[in-house]
C-alpha cells in the first residue's frame, strides 16, 4: 500500500475512534436518559429486549468481569432500568430483565445506532458494501486478537 494512503487511512481511524464516542455519548445521553453514562447504554442494549438474560452471558457479550458488571447492574437497578431476579431453576443463576424505562433507553440507543447506520451507506452500492462490511471485519479481527 502507498504511503499516502496509509496516511490517510491512520489519519481516518484516529478520528473515527476519537468521534465515535463522543458523538454517540452526546446523541444518546439526552435530558431523558442524564443519569446514566454510554457505557451503561451499552448494558442495557447487551440486555436487549428479548427475554431475560443471565448475568454471565451478559458479562460475556460484554467483556467484563461479573464484579464490574456487577457494580454497574447496581447503579442500573437503583435507577430503575432494570429488574434482576434469581432463576426458579437454578437459584444460582441471577436474569435480568429491563423495565419500562430500560426499554425505552434501549429503543433510544438503537435508533441512533440505525441512523449512524444509514449514514454510513446512503451512498453505497451493494458490491461496495461487501467490501466495507469486509474491511470491518478484519478490523474487528485485528482488535479480537489481543483479547
Amino acid at each position: 500500500m502507498e504511503k499516502k494512503a496509509t496516511l490517510d487511512l491512520n489519519r481516518l481511524l484516529v478520528s473515527l475512534f476519537s468521534n465515535v464516542m463522543a458523538t454517540e455519548a452526546k446523541a444518546v445521553i439526552t435530558e431523558e436518559f442524564k443519569d446514566i453514562s454510554n457505557n451503561d447504554m451499552h448494558i442495557i442494549e447487551a440486555i436487549g429486549i428479548e427475554e431475560p438474560r443471565r448475568m454471565s452471558d451478559i458479562a460475556k457479550r460484554m467483556d467484563v468481569t461479573m464484579g464490574t458488571l456487577t457494580t454497574n447492574m447496581n447503579s442500573l437497578e437503583h435507577k430503575k432500568y432494570i429488574v434482576r431476579q434469581r432463576s426458579t431453576e437454578d437459584k444460582r443463576v441471577v436474569l435480568v430483565t429491563l423495565t419500562d424505562k430500560g426499554r425505552n433507553a434501549f429503543f433510544h440507543h438503537r435508533d441512533f445506532h440505525k441512523k449512524m447506520i444509514r449514514e454510513i451507506v446512503k451512498d453505497l452500492k451493494e458490491d461496495e458494501m461487501e467490501v466495507l462490511i469486509r474491511c470491518l471485519e478484519n478490523l474487528d479481527g485485528f482488535f479480537r486478537k489481543d483479547k
